[in-house]
Order: structure tokens, then C-alpha cells, then sequence
């Protein structure tokens, strides 16, 4: 590895272990809301099932969020970290700077629709 690679394999392990503190600590938002009517009123139960909602779609991206960090982190461990997994290409270093798990350079990510 080189030491552009040991810098962005630090700054990904610190964003991976920021994400998994933070994923164990909104578990209980994600909890099943209970509907007990006689305690609470219609529209708090219909907040308490948006805050839900809005919980568990925000589980969903830091879950995803987490994936591409692991598969950057592999990618630095066989060397290719930096070159786009769809054509081989080098990934711009701003867009690396930008987001250390790109795994796409910007022709290939507009051509999937991705960010990533």
C-alpha cells in the first residue's frame, strides 16, 4: 500500500467505526411502534410511525454505507483501491477525497445512476 492508500484505509476504518456506534445507538428508534389507543392520541401515533419509518430508511443508507466502506477497505487490501471496479480507470483523487468508498469514477457512475 502506498501512503495515499494507508491515509484513506484511516480515514475509512474511522468513518466504519463512526457508522457501527451510530447504527447500535438507533436501534431502539427502529423498535415497533405500539398502538395502545387508549393512551395515545391519533396523530401521535401516526408521528410515531413517520419517526419509524424515517428510522429505519435511515438504517437502510448507514447499513449501505457501511458495505461500501468494507468493500473499500478490501479494495486497499488487494491494491486496487482507486481504480473504478467497472472500467478499470483511475477514480479522480477529489472524488476519493470526497468519498473515500467510491468506488466508480464519474463516467461510470453517471452511466449507473450512482454516486458510488
Amino acid at each position: 500500500m502506498n501512503n495515499e492508500s494507508d491515509l484513506m484505509g484511516q480515514r475509512l476504518t474511522v468513518l466504519l467505526h463512526s457508522l457501527q456506534a451510530t447504527q447500535v445507538s438507533a436501534s431502539d428508534a427502529a423498535r415497533t411502534v405500539e398502538l395502545d389507543q387508549s393512551r395515545v392520541g391519533r396523530l401521535s401515533r401516526m408521528d410515531a410511525l413517520q419517526a419509524q419509518a424515517m428510522s429505519l430508511e435511515s438504517n437502510r443508507r448507514r447499513e449501505a454505507r457501511i458495505r461500501n466502506i468494507r468493500s473499500a477497505l478490501a479494495r486497499i487490501e488487494r491494491g486496487e483501491y482507486g481504480d473504478c471496479i467497472e472500467c478499470g480507470e483511475p477514480v479522480d483523487p477529489r472524488r476519493l477525497q470526497a468519498d473515500p468508498a467510491a468506488a466508480l469514477c464519474i463516467a461510470c457512475a453517471e452511466v449507473s445512476g450512482a454516486s458510488g
